[in-house]
């Protein structure tokens, strides 16, 4: 498989970390060098090691993610994402920052693991294709650490256009993403 293939694909996976970090860089504005750091480093190990995970557990265990994985997903990014809303809602304060920092914690796991969950199939497809998985893996894991920062770092410029409701809108490109999620692996458009 060539580089270019292989950087394709982990372009196209580091798509909903990127949209899921400039949503993380919209409610921290500004985040702070920990908070760009922990989600690309988080979003970047997740996407290294899922397709490995894929890749090792070959077709033994495509049958029972493929029928839950888009739920997880959902489920985990709908949760982060209502809590953002709900707190720019009531909470009356604006564009300040979160009280509870979503780069730490269950919500940077929850984020990590419903971002990455689609490498984890790439990784079976690879094991498919009999490719070896340790180069893919390394490409796809450092595009997304990439695509995290520079999500992060375009969240405080989207904020300033934004304006007062920048943590509505982060948490609503959360739900957007979940909702993403589940209408691609439902098909039903």
């Amino acid at each position: 498989m060539s580089f270019f293939v292989i950087l394709g694909i982990a372009l196209a996976l580091a798509m909903d970390a990127f949209a899921v970090s400039i949503g993380i860089g919209i409610s921290l504005k500004p985040a702070t060098a920990g908070q760009t750091f922990r989600p690309a480093a988080s979003f970047g190990l997740f996407q290294f090691a899922m397709p490995i995970l894929g890749w090792a557990a070959g077709e033994k265990i495509i049958g029972y993610i493929e029928r839950y994985d888009h739920w997880v997903a959902f489920a985990l990014l709908i949760a982060v994402g209502g809590r953002m809303v709900k707190e720019s809602l009531f909470s009356g304060r604006g564009i300040e920052r979160l009280k509870k920092d979503p780069t730490k914690g269950f919500s940077l796991l929850g984020l990590s693991l419903a971002t990455s969950l689609d490498a984890l199939a790439v990784g079976l497809s690879l094991a498919a294709l009999h490719v070896p998985i340790l180069f893919p893996a390394v490409i796809i894991g450092l595009v997304a650490f990439g695509m995290t920062v520079l999500g992060v770092k375009l969240g405080p410029a989207a904020g300033r256009l934004i304006g007062k409701r920048a943590e509505l809108t982060g948490g609503l490109i959360l739900i957007l993403i979940a909702i993403k999620i589940l209408v691609e692996h439902m098909r039903l458009f």
